[in-house]
């Protein structure tokens, strides 16, 4: 007997879609609260002008499916008829032994015949050549349109930008900045800035108006504490408790990420070994990590199984690199890259210490949060974000952004940040057209000269990404 049949298919179909009864989508899975990501998407679907199957990436829990819902809800009540809106996870185990075809044969030959529907499909990497069929059905079917969510980020956007230029627009999709976080529980509601405003403009600022900036955003701080030890994805961080939250990442990242979505798009011969690298990077995130160094401490990886895993979990969304960058004259060291765990809150449930209490741990999970938040926001302009090591004494600057002039970031969360004029930081912010330092008091703000005499704008690290969030939602390209 058959285990996949057209009634099966057809059932499940009908589970996942409820609006071709009821009309309305619940607010159970079209959440109120919509991320950045959710209005790009959005745009890029009813875009009159330029027809694009949406493909939104990221890693798991980071709110993608959400968006889709949400983006549904909005077609519902802008008057779209219900049943030309059709939805499926290809993680379902009936749909993924059915296959693409098959499944949207049967939507068509019983819930909706024309060719003018709204595919949103969910894990599109299940699918065996997927990029070939979306081009294929994108050609076919002009009336269509298309949104796609994935979790291999790496092998979908490879697999978009070889088979599908012109017909896909890749959205990333990072865990929640400090920004979102804010509003998805309503803490910044007394909190207002310009529509305009970017940290930048602090520097043309009195003393007396950066103080007022500050003591506008004074009641975020204690709030970063928690973000910092529960990171950003959006269902966890509204949880109760974060014990809890932790649980349910090592669940998703351990059982799910490593032992099941990587093995589906890449091939592993080692669980064991990717286990350990991803672990391994979790305890050094925000360093430079030598592959040699590296498989030396995991006495029996090989240098090019570690270099392939390594690009895996960057596929995956699971880890961020940061290679380094010149300044001006000053060509960087030969050097290897940094690593960091794509979100704070993956390294805690991981390693399960208390890296608040600990300041080298909290110093490394404060730099690869800034760290996550500046790639994210300039990665949508294509503008590279890495770091610089060099000079003299072979000093670093721990962030550095690509922009139209160089943006130079030190991360020194400590009560007694300092920055001493020998630092590469004071050295070179004349190469720069923004240098600054992120601190950890609310109170510790303003310019300090470097050696050339350039300001270096001292900046709360709370406070520079809320405003880092609020340059993003007013669609600023620059900070």
């Amino acid at each position: 007997m058959a285990v996949v049949t057209d009634e099966r298919i057809n059932v499940v179909l009908r589970q996942f879609n409820p609006w071709w009864q009821s009309g309305s989508i619940s607010g159970e899975f079209a959440k109120e609260y919509k991320r950045f990501a959710y209005y790009e998407a959005d745009a890029g679907l009813k875009d009159p002008d330029f027809r694009r199957t949406v493909i939104l990436l990221g890693a798991r829990r980071v709110g993608k499916t959400t968006i889709q819902y949400q983006m549904i809800d909005a077609l519902l009540k802008d008057g779209v008829q219900a049943n030309r809106i059709v939805f499926f996870s290809l993680d379902h185990p009936v749909l993924k032994q059915a296959g693409l075809d098959r499944i949207l044969a049967i939507y068509h030959e019983t819930v909706y015949a024309n060719m003018d529907a709204y595919y949103f499909l969910d894990e599109i990497q299940r699918e065996k050549q997927w990029e070939a069929w979306l081009k294929s059905l994108y050609d076919l079917q002009p009336k269509t349109r298309f949104v796609v969510t994935g979790s291999a980020s790496t092998a979908l956007s490879k697999g978009s930008n070889e088979s599908g230029v012109g017909r896909f627009r890749n959205i990333s999709i990072p865990t929640l900045s400090f920004y979102e976080y804010c509003e998805l529980l309503k803490l910044n509601s007394s909190v207002s800035l310009p529509n305009n405003f970017r940290p930048s403009m602090l520097l043309g600022m009195t003393k007396q108006e950066q103080s007022e900036i500050m003591l506008k955003l004074s009641s975020l701080q204690n709030h970063f504490t928690r973000f910092l030890n529960i990171g950003g994805l959006p269902e966890l961080a509204v949880a109760k408790s974060d014990l809890n939250a932790y649980k349910v990442i090592r669940e998703d990242i351990i059982d799910k990420v490593l032992k099941q979505d990587i093995p589906e798009v890449y091939t592993i011969r080692s669980l064991a070994d990717l286990e350990r690298i991803f672990l391994y990077i979790c305890s050094v995130t925000s360093d430079i990590v030598s592959i040699e160094s590296m498989c030396k401490e995991l006495n029996g990886v090989s240098r090019p199984t570690a270099e392939s895993y390594i690009g895996y979990l960057i596929s995956s969304n699971l880890v961020y690199k940061s290679s380094p960058l010149g300044l001006g004259s000053r060509a960087v060291l030969k050097s290897s890259p940094k690593l960091y765990v794509a979100d704070s809150a993956m390294r805690n449930a991981i390693l399960m210490d208390d890296a608040l209490t600990n300041p080298t741990e909290l110093g490394k999970i404060v730099e690869t949060t800034v760290f996550r938040h500046v790639y994210s926001f300039f990665r949508r302009n294509s503008i590279d974000t890495g770091y610089y090591r060099g000079g003299d004494k072979n000093k670093e600057i721990d962030i550095v952004v690509n922009s139209k002039g160089k943006i130079l970031i030190e991360s020194k969360y400590r009560n007694q940040a300092k920055l001493h004029q020998d630092s590469e930081l004071s050295h070179l912010a004349g190469a720069s057209s923004f240098a600054m330092v992120m601190t950890k008091r609310y109170d510790d703000f303003g310019l300090q000269n470097s050696a050339d005499g350039v300001s270096i704008l001292r900046i709360p690290t709370f406070a520079f990404l809320y405003m880092l969030g609020h340059c993003e939602k007013n669609l600023s390209a620059d900070i």
